[in-house]
């Protein structure tokens, strides 16, 4: 990043003025000032706040990074719209078109995190049990940043320290060169394990920021990642006990109950970014309907053949409640609506389906299929829906499909973790077809199948195919084996790790663009 830029973001210190329930219900003062700041606890946790705001800021980028390319989206638009982002949903990501610009406007954050850092350090006017709850909240935030640096790019530039406010304002010496991934791994190993030994035996109750729990989910997920991804096994170990440290959550009896506006910090939820009505929300309308395009040919029911039903006008009431106009412009494939059992309750819970047919004679025709997400549908206050349910970090449906593919690489029986899920799904006693402990690799599919309905627009389905594998390699490939490849090894390989732009080696030359890409920039 160039000079100007790079001053500008540490500069800008994100400072929240705090309610006294402690939510993310205001939003930031941009605001530094030499010596009148960092003086008192109540600063001090007022940025933490801030830092969560930052990060609820950077949800759609988790999502984007998370999902987008993971084979559940849809490259066809049949709303007459037009869809968005379709270069990623593609994989036709290239240098001048990397889909993501500026390492994804994480290096912002991360810099803040590590000035909060240093200042919590410095700040001797904190007790020693709330420095040190504090800086086991930055650490884990930082390696979450880093984390998903990691899965995006590989190696990125390592900074753990506010150069610029530490005085150093020269442009050549603050240019930095990516770390090899495996630098860039052993950072966040680090950020996670500190973390862990800073909040020591505290506990909290606050599911809308980073706590203990919250950090060992993150370490489980880490360290599974690195024993999969990497070959670590023996990080298999440290990723079940962490994971196994993470108690006093259950799986909510109803799954659409986990998502509800009316039912936010459930039992179910570990880490959740928080939205509220007239406060903020989430990019969900975009995900659901053009309602000036149903044009009195679209049903629910596409059984209709003798023009029983009524046609669709705005099922969900988003267009006459809310005074923006909803166009579709992100569409999750038909055959992933298609693969849940009709008994399957996360099937209607996450998508409303619903088809155009032709009226020009009997039976009907169908000849659109559609769908629209109605996972986080939000709530309707003042005769206006918000789309303003919580978006899950971490809940226990994770930790518990995490430790069934742990138990699947270790040659262990996952049938107890994944039979949790699916009773719940389908209600105990009434699962079609019950999971069979097989053989690893059929486990893992079944896994995965698990993970894909569970988890849509919770921003893992990337990663998981990243992750998780098939015949020793990872799903992400294009198979006879299994269906959910979205890339051909042989000629796309390189492109399970994203481009940089140009403008990022321009301003620092150091910067090489990742492998596998063509570049323009000079040797």
């Amino acid at each position: 990043m160039n000079k100007l830029q790079y001053i500008f973001r540490v500069l800008i210190v994100t400072v929240v003025l705090a309610s006294c329930n402690k939510t993310l219900e205001l939003s930031p003062e941009d605001y530094f000032g030499d010596g009148n700041f960092w003086q008192n606890e109540v600063q001090v946790t007022n940025f933490m706040v801030g830092l969560h705001k930052q990060f609820r800021d950077n949800q759609f980028q988790f999502y984007r990074l998370g999902e987008m390319r993971g084979g559940g989206m849809s490259n066809v638009d049949v709303q007459n719209t037009s869809l968005n982002e379709l270069q990623i949903i593609e994989q036709r990501i290239e240098e001048n078109s990397a889909g993501v610009g500026g390492w994804a406007g994480f290096y912002g954050p991360i810099l803040q995190l590590n000035l909060f850092i240093q200042k919590v350090n410095e700040a001797g006017f904190l007790a020693a049990e709330k420095k040190s709850y504090l800086l086991g909240q930055a650490f884990a935030m930082r390696a979450y940043y880093y984390f998903h640096l990691l899965r995006t790019y590989g190696g990125v530039p390592i900074r753990t320290e506010p150069e610029v406010l530490n005085g150093n304002t020269d442009v050549v010496s603050l240019r930095k060169a990516r770390a090899a991934e495996a630098d860039v791994l052993a950072l966040i190993k680090s950020d996670v394990n500190q973390s862990l030994t800073q909040f020591g035996a505290a506990t909290s109750a606050d599911k809308t920021q980073f706590t203990p729990n919250a950090a060992r989910m993150l370490k489980g997920e880490v360290y599974l990642w690195s024993a999969k991804v990497y070959g670590t096994t023996a990080d298999l170990t440290e990723a079940k006990t962490a994971l196994d440290g993470v108690t006093g959550y259950t799986l909510m009896p109803s799954f659409a109950n986990v998502f509800s506006y009316g039912n936010k910090g459930n039992s179910e939820i570990i880490f959740t970014i928080r939205y509220r009505v007239a406060e903020a929300e989430m990019s969900v309308a975009a995900f659901t309907y053009s309602t000036f395009n149903f044009n009195g040919l679209h049903y629910k029911d596409s059984l209709v053949s003798e023009g029983v039903g009524n046609f669709l006008t705005d099922p969900l009431k988003i267009a006459e409640t809310n005074s923006q106009q909803i166009i579709q412009r992100y569409r999750y494939t038909f055959e992933l609506f298609q693969s849940y059992d009709v008994q399957d309750t996360r099937r209607n819970t996450t998508f409303y389906d619903y088809y155009r047919v032709t009226t020009s004679s009997t039976p009907y025709v169908t000849t659109i299929r559609n769908t629209a997400l109605v996972k986080f549908l939000g709530t309707i206050d003042a005769n206006k829906r918000y789309f303003a349910d919580d978006w899950p970090v971490y809940r226990e449906a994770d930790r518990q499909l995490m430790l069934a593919e742990i138990a699947n690489a270790q040659n262990t029986d996952p049938t107890p973790y994944i039979k949790a899920i699916r009773d719940r799904a389908y209600g105990a006693g009434n699962d079609p077809s019950p999971f069979v402990n097989g053989s690893k690799d059929a486990n893992e599919l079944a896994i995965f199948r698990e993970r894909s309905k569970e988890f849509v627009f919770e921003g893992k389905r990337w990663y998981d195919i990243r992750r998780m594998k098939f015949a020793n390699e990872p799903l992400v490939y294009k198979s006879p084996n299994h269906p959910f490849g979205v890339l051909d090894k042989a000629t796309q390989g390189y492109k399970i790790l994203w481009p940089v732009e140009t403008g990022i080696w321009t301003n620092d030359p150091l910067v090489n663009q990742t492998p596998g890409y063509q570049t323009a920039k000079p040797n």
